[in-house]
């Protein structure tokens, strides 16, 4: 894992403050807690995180360029009539995903591996998913696996804040377990995220984990920060959000105001939107800060504080529903609807997710405890005592190790004569033992390690079989590798397409997800040989007219070319559109007029509908034929006329996303 810290360094650090559970967290000591308190607690995280969620709902993306005003405390609003309506709690993003993982934990044991988590995400999971979800939901029905759909090579919304509100429920069943919270957490993170995108996810894990043991909120925040890389981007927000406290005690504002300019204002394009997940955490700890442990005052901050306002107030919520337990939360806000006698009338509905089943609020709670206990067992600890005496004993110094499996992602991209440098693995699995025990690899190069290193020589497909051992079970899996010809995109005349500039315009005017700078002007950048980052992705947006539209992409030399492959490389996808429909190859023969190719294969396949959540970003799509000699050649289809809610965007054109397209030349064996 990428986080994982020595214990001998942390306990080395001198910390003004640091609490006694830290302390002892250090030198191998034990905590102990009753199995009803312990109960009450993750009663709390659970109420508390449905009570922020609802409560923070109609503040969602409100406070962008100022703060809510501070007329508390808000209450429940409009939300009033929704918990009325479905007679208790209801679900949404920040309860579903967990309660999704909680019945994984049931099924599969409290440690469920990457590939049965994807499983759970595409069985339930079918709308109402954004942004970096969006993005991995789409990769994982591409046939990737985590930690490939967090990836921030392909999912363009790794930064974004979603990993921090899905992912609590592994630490609040790992009470007491700091490293272990805070390892699996940026584990579980993985799935949506990447790079600093996951370390709010960290922060988050160990508080809420060491929150069992720990009231003191300053001391909270440094527990959280100590699992943190001390260079990492969000450890130094929290030392700005820490200073800023500092700076002005008494004017949460100002604090606001400085915050915002640094994380919002000026933040770096790429990475500039409401929802980043740096921006939403530091959010969340000066709510904490200026909170000061108070649960009404913390939730109000919460969503005063703005941006993606209900996600902070259900975790900071939960967070408090931990410290304090359940018996601590005010009652109006688990009791607002008259006539109500236990927490949202023990009632928690699914409106969001395909079949995730409605459940009895104490159920839930009974069956997350049975599950936290199963691992404090399973990591070193013990119970003790019966009925109201009975304790947990928890080894406070237990850690996570990611289970074992392969994962699944882009295979590498070679050529003939051009090196190649290509890991199997991810963090969470590389120390593994890797071995090849089957099958041939392409001539020039080396398999060692879980790597594939070398200069290709010889094209054509190649399958080789991978062991994954760890000492104690063993796994192996067929991999299809590729060796493809010359790329000669380069060596083009000219490129073709139908919009060969984007109009800005119609762009700027649509609700998009991605910084400016990731778009290129002109259609040219498809060969400069640049799959992601900035000027990379050209949109075939042209006027603003919702109508049928057919998109092309191609190539036309002076000379014939013989050819038998291409790849095309999607870019970012909108909401509004950006993906293929029909994706075919036509050539211009002897007497220039355009024709398709014969035996088309598309490899991966392209998805199987055109509906929203199954379109990948970063994709690529191998698309072999039988030759042909021509002085051009293109792909062609139709693109996708999406509808979209924001009265801007509802007009506008179908249009493609395409970051690179690649020609090759015949001779494959």
């Amino acid at each position: 894992m990428r986080y994982f810290h020595s214990k001998l360094f942390l306990c080395l650090i001198f910390i003004q403050g640091f609490s006694l559970l830290s302390v002892d967290h250090c030198i191998g000591q034990t905590q102990s807690i009753t199995v009803s308190e312990l109960r009450d607690k993750i009663a709390g995280a659970w109420i508390g995180q449905m009570i922020g969620n609802i409560y923070g709902l109609p503040h969602e993306n409100k406070y962008v360029n100022a703060p809510g005003a501070e007329n508390w405390p808000y209450g429940y609003t409009k939300n009033l009539d929704k918990l009325k309506k479905y007679s208790g709690a209801f679900s949404d993003d920040d309860t579903d995903l967990e309660y999704m993982y909680l019945l994984q934990m049931e099924k599969f044991g409290p440690e469920p591996t990457y590939e049965q988590l994807r499983d759970a995400w595409l069985f339930h999971i079918r709308d109402r998913v954004w942004l970096a979800n969006r993005g991995a939901l789409g990769l994982m029905k591409f046939g990737y696996t985590p930690p490939f759909s967090g990836s921030k090579s392909i999912n363009p919304h790794w930064f974004q804040i979603d990993p921090q509100l899905i992912n609590e429920i592994w630490a609040y069943t790992a009470p007491g377990m700091v490293d272990y919270a805070a390892q699996k957490s940026d584990w579980a993170a993985r799935i949506t995220s990447d790079s600093w995108g996951v370390e709010p996810t960290i922060h988050y894990g160990a508080m809420y984990a060491a929150a069992f043991f720990e009231t003191d909120i300053n001391k909270l925040i440094q527990i959280g920060l100590n699992e943190l890389p001390a260079d990492g981007r969000y450890a130094q927000t929290i030392r700005d959000m820490i200073a800023l406290h500092q700076k002005y005690p008494d004017k949460w504002q100002d604090a606001w105001k400085d915050m915002a300019e640094k994380y919002y204002v000026t933040e770096p394009d790429m990475t500039k939107t409401i929802w980043n997940a740096n921006l939403n955490g530091a959010c969340g700890i000066l709510a904490m800060l200026y909170g000061n442990g108070d649960f009404q005052r913390t939730l109000d901050l919460s969503c005063a504080m703005g941006f993606d306002a209900d996600n902070q107030a259900a975790t900071m919520a939960g967070l408090l529903g931990i410290m304090y337990g359940f018996k601590a939360l005010p009652k109006d806000l688990y009791l607002p609807i008259e006539g109500w006698t236990q927490p949202f009338n023990d009632t928690y509905i699914n409106i969001t997710r395909y079949e995730l089943p409605d459940a009895s609020i104490q159920s839930m709670i009974d069956r997350t405890l049975k599950t936290t206990l199963d691992l404090i067992v399973a990591k070193g600890g013990k119970l003790s005592g019966k009925g109201a005496k009975q304790k947990a004993v928890i080894n406070t110094t237990a850690t996570f190790a990611a289970p074992l499996e392969f994962y699944i992602g882009p295979m590498p991209v070679m050529e003939v004569n051009r090196p190649i440098d290509y890991a199997f693995y991810g963090d969470a699995n590389k120390n593994y033992n890797w071995s090849m025990i089957g099958g041939t690899i392409p001539p020039g190069t080396t398999f060692t390690k879980g790597k594939l290193t070398g200069v290709p020589t010889v094209p054509g497909p190649y399958q080789i079989k991978i062991q994954l051992d760890n000492g104690v079970k063993k796994l192996t899996k067929d991999f299809d590798l590729l060796v493809r010809n010359t790329n000669i995109a380069s060596t083009a005349d000219s490129v073709l397409a139908n919009v060969r500039m984007v109009n800005e315009l119609v762009r700027d005017s649509c609700w998009c997800t991605f910084g400016r700078s990731m778009y290129a002007k002109e259609v040219d950048v498809i060969r400069d040989g640049v799959v992601d980052g900035a000027g990379s992705v050209f949109y075939s947006l042209a006027a603003k007219t919702k109508i049928p539209k057919v998109d092309y992409y191609g190539y036309e030399w002076s000379e014939p070319q013989t050819i038998d492959m291409m790849a095309f490389h999607a870019g970012g996808m909108e909401e509004f559109g950006g993906w293929f429909t029909s994706l075919n190859v036509q050539y211009k023969n002897e007497a220039g007029k355009w024709v398709p190719v014969t035996g088309t294969a598309i490899n991966p396949p392209m998805p199987e509908t055109g509906y929203l959540i199954y379109q990948p970003h970063f994709a690529e799509y191998v698309i072999s034929f039988d030759k042909v000699t021509t002085k051009a050649i293109r792909i062609i289809g139709d693109a996708m006329i999406q509808d979209h809610w924001n009265k801007y965007t509802k007009q506008v054109s179908g249009f493609t996303s395409i970051t690179e397209l690649s020609v090759y030349q015949a001779g494959m064996k």
